[in-house]
């Protein structure tokens, strides 16, 4: 029996789930993590909850290793909402514009995959998400971020086993998001600046906690923050102040000038 997006404070079993799903979901979506609370929260239920599609909140350790097993019920396949490879029925239009759309942002996927280098095995466009700017998800077959956090509270785990297993992550992005578009235009028109590269390792460290992961150099990320809110309060950074200290005096660019006008 499990919690849903639709049980409510009840709790459902997966027959009853397989009795209300439309005739359009082929598949039953659930999704892994420590409290409900969590879950019901995650952006990668978005998508489902605008299609109807129910998904089930598995919040118990011992469910991760039970899908492990249970790969299927009634015939139907039990599909992980938080990993790659996640598909949804579609319309020849609806196709064709997210192929528009993928050319469109392509550009931008790879910046931003060498921008954060290793820590993403690549940056993709995303279906599943409709509300939230990105997401990270994990491979089909590797770990999800909530078995991560359960192997990493084990005392006795194989560290081998926990660096093949704990695949790594897939950014996926939302192309209709506002600040995707604006990053977008803002990293077409100067691929240096480096602001895209501090707002896409944010993006990238908030995605890792809303996704569920750990944030392996929180004091990077909150000096990332703080950066931010500086921005937002127009207060100007030290480092920018002993800049400008390092700059000629003002009265030798005056008389510079004077000398460049009678060249003139």
């Amino acid at each position: 029996m499990y919690h849903s997006t639709k049980s409510g404070d009840e709790m459902t079993s997966l027959k009853d789930y397989v009795s209300r799903m439309p005739e359009s979901q082929k598949d039953v979506y659930y999704i892994t993590g420590e409290t409900k609370k969590a879950v019901e929260t995650s952006p990668f239920i978005e998508r489902c909850k605008k299609r109807n599609y129910e998904v089930l909140y598995m919040t118990d350790p011992i469910d991760e290793y039970c899908v492990q097993q249970l790969k299927e019920y009634d015939g139907k396949k039990l599909v992980s909402v938080t990993k790659e490879g996640l598909k949804f029925e579609e319309t020849e239009e609806e196709k064709k514009a997210w192929e528009e759309l993928t050319a469109d942002f392509e550009p931008l996927c790879k910046l931003m995959k060498e921008i954060l280098g290793d820590k993403v095995e690549k940056v993709v466009m995303s279906e599943r998400v409709t509300e939230s700017p990105c997401v990270l998800v994990t491979g089909e077959y590797g770990w999800t971020a909530n078995m991560e956090r359960i192997m990493r509270a084990q005392a006795l785990r194989d560290s081998s086993m926990s660096s093949y297993m704990a695949s790594k992550k897939t950014m996926e992005i939302n192309p209709k998001h506002s600040i995707m578009k604006e990053l977008k235009a803002k990293s077409a028109a100067d691929k240096g600046d480096k602001t895209v590269k501090d707002l896409v390792h944010l993006l990238f460290e908030t995605s890792l906690l809303t996704s569920g992961f750990s944030l392996d150099e929180p004091a990077t990320f909150a000096g990332r923050i703080h950066r931010m809110i500086k921005l937002g309060l127009s207060i100007e950074d030290d480092d920018e102040a002993d800049d400008v200290e390092e700059l000629p005096p003002l009265e030798e660019d005056g008389d510079e000038g004077s000398k460049m006008e009678e060249v003139d």
